[in-house]
């Protein structure tokens, strides 16, 4: 298999993913990627064997590599968890190709929440935009699997993302008893976009904005590497400017930038 060139997610800029892309079939052969696909499923059912167990789908490029490797392992029920404060292009597009048993949870964050936690909008930091982790998918998460009584929920995080996976394991249980599975821990950044391209995975529209594979699949106000408040208001009106429109009746920097920007 081809080496793993693009490293750290924090260190990639978005220009080396989509290099990437294009020399794909020159990194990885698709008998790598069926090799790896093979050993992961198989993994998958040893490690579910017996237990009740969902998948995370955010419809971000590694939980739509992970969808396809659950159907494999004969594993279909998913849990999708938002707040109000998505993009309509991604909520769309969704609808369009959310998987046959999706179940949506709303953690409700909405613009009136926002207004009330200022210091949440772009993080500029790792530890806020760890805190939209948990405030939505953390607690989204939890609740399914309390709702659906499961033994084990799958995550498609990876060690390459700089993701907690697990101590020693790919398999860790937080203090609310709920457990967590990782099984593509361990895959390469290249070995997902070969996944992506070999088997015809279509992407939501985040890949298609600015920024997008650096900043992955998130609600709006969770926008990363804005580098200002200001800037990722631009960003953000860039791909839909009814959000800023509407969030300047409830936040004064978008108020500002649509003043100052725009009018």
């Amino acid at each position: 298999m081809g080496n793993a060139a693009l490293g750290r997610k924090q260190r990639i800029s978005n220009e080396a993913w989509i290099e990437t892309i294009k020399n794909i079939e020159n990194i990885i052969p698709k008998s790598d990627i069926d090799k790896k696909v093979g050993q992961t499923v198989k993994a998958i059912k040893k490690i579910t064997k017996g237990k009740k167990v969902a998948f995370a789908w955010s419809g971000g490029k590694d939980s739509l590599v992970l969808e396809q490797l659950c159907y494999k392992a004969g594993i279909s029920e998913c849990v999708l968890v938002i707040c109000n404060m998505e993009y309509k292009g991604f909520l769309q597009w969704v609808t369009d190709h959310m998987p046959e048993n999706l179940e949506v949870i709303d953690t409700k964050q909405d613009l009136k929440w926002l207004a009330a936690h200022p210091h949440m909008l772009f993080p500029q930091n790792s530890n806020i935009a760890a805190q939209w982790f948990h405030i939505v998918q953390h607690r989204g998460q939890a609740i399914y699997y309390k709702e659906h009584q499961l033994d084990m929920i799958m995550l498609g995080r990876r060690k390459a993302d700089g993701n907690y996976v697990g101590k020693g394991s790919n398999i860790y249980t937080d203090s609310k008893g709920v457990t967590r599975y990782s099984p593509l821990s361990d895959w390469t950044h290249e070995e997902i976009l070969a996944f992506i391209h070999y088997y015809k995975i279509s992407l939501p529209p985040f890949y298609e904005w600015s920024n997008g594979y650096y900043c992955g699949t998130h609600p709006w106000p969770a926008r990363q590497w804005t580098g200002s408040i200001a800037n990722g208001w631009k960003e953000v009106y860039t791909i839909d400017k009814t959000i800023v429109i509407n969030a300047a009746d409830y936040i004064t920097s978008a108020r500002e930038f649509l003043e100052s920007e725009v009018i």
